[in-house]
């Protein structure tokens, strides 16, 4: 499901150390050198460089990345370095910052990392920014979207498999009747989709499609202009389908006048050591063209590089 390609054997971290080293020296910076080791080396080679770089240079390898990159391929090489949870907690501050009733980072987060992942994310929030995730989407947010975006930050589900189906036909009657009366913001409504166990709420939505004809996000697209019935229905889709909700992402951000890289540079990073390989299956699918391609044409440079090596087509 990982598009990252690590070479076999992997070169001694010290090697790797000492390659990006020469990579800033001189007058210019060895964009390829780079993008050969970080664009082919897993969460846990990458952080174990940035710890063996620190103890030999005396130098954060991120700052070293940022005197000496830019633009967006600065930011997709510094998002990659990162470590998993920091990059989470990065994500999230900077959704708060710029928040608008239309972004979905923060509820991308907190549904489509595991329980353990989004603690861990919300750890790091704690060290990077001495506040929590929570205090700040209650400061940054407000109204329905301040009442779903908190619960789901603050989750912790149950990852079981188990399933309790008197209860998914329980609660699918209960949102069909909700949204029945467009009460989209009700209690129960959010708080199913915010507590309950990806496999429960999976349950519960299949016996919604079987016993009232439609599929959830068809009833929640009422009103295709309400922002809030937008977040809703991603909301459901990073539960259940993660990866179309992602392929989605990734076709808006190619397929718009002009590239939005942002959306673009988020999902490659955050996903190619999960499930790049089936987003990028279902974009093939969806577009009748593979992501690479697609990723070729609407990018160049050293940041076109580092995303065909992220997403496997590299030729390193």
């Amino acid at each position: 499901m990982s598009t990252l390609r690590v070479p076999q054997p992997v070169p001694p971290v010290a090697d790797d150390c000492e390659q990006l080293r020469k990579a800033f020296a001189g007058w210019g910076t060895n964009e390829d050198l780079i993008i050969s080791i970080l664009g082919h080396r897993n969460a846990a080679q990458r952080k174990l460089i940035r710890e063996t770089y620190y103890e030999t240079y005396g130098e954060d390898l991120l700052k070293a990345l940022d005197k000496e990159l830019s633009n967006d391929f600065e930011r997709l090489v510094l998002l990659w370095t990162l470590d998993p949870a920091e990059r989470d907690a990065f994500l999230a501050n900077e959704a708060t910052k710029r928040w608008t009733s239309s972004n979905q980072v923060l509820m991308e987060i907190a549904c489509t990392r595991s329980s353990d992942q989004l603690l861990f994310a919300r750890k790091a929030y704690h060290a990077r920014y001495k506040k929590s995730l929570e205090e700040d989407v209650a400061h940054h947010t407000t109204g329905d979207f301040r009442k779903l975006l908190l619960p789901l930050v603050s989750s912790y589900r149950y990852e079981g498999d188990e399933v309790n189906l008197t209860l998914a036909k329980t609660e699918a009657k209960l949102l069909h009747e909700k949204i029945s009366k467009k009460a989209y913001n009700d209690d129960d409504l959010i708080r199913i989709l915010a507590t309950r166990s990806k496999a429960q709420i999976n349950a519960t939505l299949n016996h919604y499609k079987d016993e009232f004809g439609k599929d959830i996000n068809k009833d929640l697209k009422a009103d295709p202009k309400d922002e809030f019935l937008a977040l809703l229905r991603s909301t459901v889709k990073c539960l259940v389908r993660p990866e179309r909700y992602f392929e989605k992402a990734a076709r808006l951000a190619i397929n718009k006048r002009g590239t939005d890289e942002g959306a673009l540079t988020r999902v490659v990073a955050t996903r190619a050591e999960i499930d790049l390989k089936i987003i990028a299956e279902e974009y093939h699918r969806r577009s009748s063209v593979p992501l690479d391609k697609a990723v070729a044409k609407d990018t160049t440079g050293d940041y076109e590089k580092m995303l065909l090596a992220l997403l496997g087509h590299d030729d390193a």
